[in-house]
């Protein structure tokens, strides 16, 4: 694999392109923008269903098709999305007249999910990661270079679609708050949900959150999407990582890390301390990141942004809540892009920050220092 030494030679030699391509409605084919967009969701357990509920909340769009390979899931599916057609396989519901496709699926599974919906050229919205692996991002990028340039291609980084979040980057970004100099951020919160009750061959899939194999290790699955905040920001990867994690309550399921926590470098000099914990039992929780500038500094999360711009010892803060589950602000925004011509391919991003996790992980399972090249070349 190329060295992806910066930003500017990962964007060109992924071919990932700025911003938003805007087409005119009658050429994204299988949308017209007067029309709802059919979406067939592929996966449809607990996430699954979660996003596509919002997504048939949306009056532009409606769940035409579902697809899991287990019946109970199915089944359970079909209770709140009645008319929707059913498949157990991905390649038959790909092979159906649906204008999009949503895949919840393992992250193992993505890349090939990914590859065969370019293939079938429909509209493409992912669950985060890209991928468990640094093979698994370059399949993600390859089948990306290829997909049709009229389908719009969203990633679930619900960070980048949050009116807040944009407000907070379009604050960093301005410059008001000069350059950034040091980035703190964490994912301090509790577990995963637990699936019981199922055949033992059925385990790993299952409860595939908590199978590194499967998963990618809680620093790809969760932490993945503070990653991807801070290179959006950044404008940027980080370009090297060290770091230490270990299980120290969750003991009794899986293989994954239950706490970490990772010192990254971005190739200016610029430092991000990163933590992570999956054991929280109380209230207690810190999801967010921070970003400290030569004048203020501007703390983000899914609760809304609180900024630190006066220079008086002890005032308050400037706080902008946010009252929602952004994942409906990424959802609308797939479904009206798709609609209308307002295109994106966000595979390239999203297999950025997840090459940025993977770094990171890999730094903690060698204990060594790992690079981005070193990773990249995996």
């Amino acid at each position: 694999m190329k060295d992806y030494s910066g930003r500017r030679d990962f964007v060109k030699t992924s071919g990932l392109t700025a911003g938003l391509t805007i087409l005119k409605p009658h050429l994204a084919r299988g949308a017209q923008a007067n029309s709802a967009l059919s979406v067939g969701v592929i996966g449809v357990g607990n996430r699954g269903s979660y996003v596509s509920g919002i997504f048939a909340k949306n009056e532009f769009a409606r769940i035409g098709a579902i697809c899991d390979i287990y019946d109970d899931q199915l089944a359970a599916a079909q209770k709140i999305f009645s008319g929707a057609r059913t498949f157990k396989n991905i390649q038959d519901l790909l092979a159906s007249d649906v204008d999009a496709v949503y895949i919840a699926t393992p992250i193992y599974l993505h890349p090939e999910h990914f590859e065969l919906a370019v293939q079938a050229r429909k509209h493409i919205f992912m669950e985060k990661a890209a991928a468990v692996d640094a093979a698994g991002c370059r399949r993600v990028i390859e089948a990306a270079k290829k997909a049709d340039p009229t389908k719009r291609i969203s990633v679930d980084f619900q960070q980048r679609y949050g009116r807040e979040y944009n407000k907070a980057y379009q604050i960093v970004r301005s410059g008001q708050l000069g350059a950034i100099k040091m980035v703190r951020a964490s994912w301090l919160s509790g577990g995963l949900p637990l699936r019981k009750g199922h055949a033992a061959g059925e385990e790993k899939v299952r409860n595939w959150l908590y199978y590194r194999e499967h998963s990618g290790d809680i620093i790809v699955e969760q932490n993945c999407h503070n990653f991807d905040v801070v290179n959006w920001f950044m404008g940027t990867h980080p370009v090297k990582a060290s770091g230490y994690g270990g299980r120290q309550v969750r003991t009794d399921i899986g293989n994954i890390l239950d706490n970490l926590a990772v010192t990254f470098q971005f190739a200016g000099g610029v430092v991000l301390s990163y933590s992570a914990t999956q054991f929280s039992t109380t209230n207690f929780q810190d999801v967010s990141e921070t970003f400290i500038c030569e004048k203020g500094s501007i703390n983000t999360s899914r609760r809304g942004y609180k900024l630190y711009n006066k220079t008086q010892r002890g005032a308050p803060p400037e706080e902008v809540a946010t009252g929602y589950d952004i994942t409906k602000d990424a959802v609308d925004a797939f479904v009206d892009g798709a609609r209308t011509g307002k295109l994106e391919n966000a595979a390239f991003s999203a297999a950025e920050s997840t090459l940025t996790a993977i770094m990171g992980r890999e730094a903690i399972y060698s204990g060594k220092e790992m690079t981005w090249d070193q990773v990249t070349r995996m």
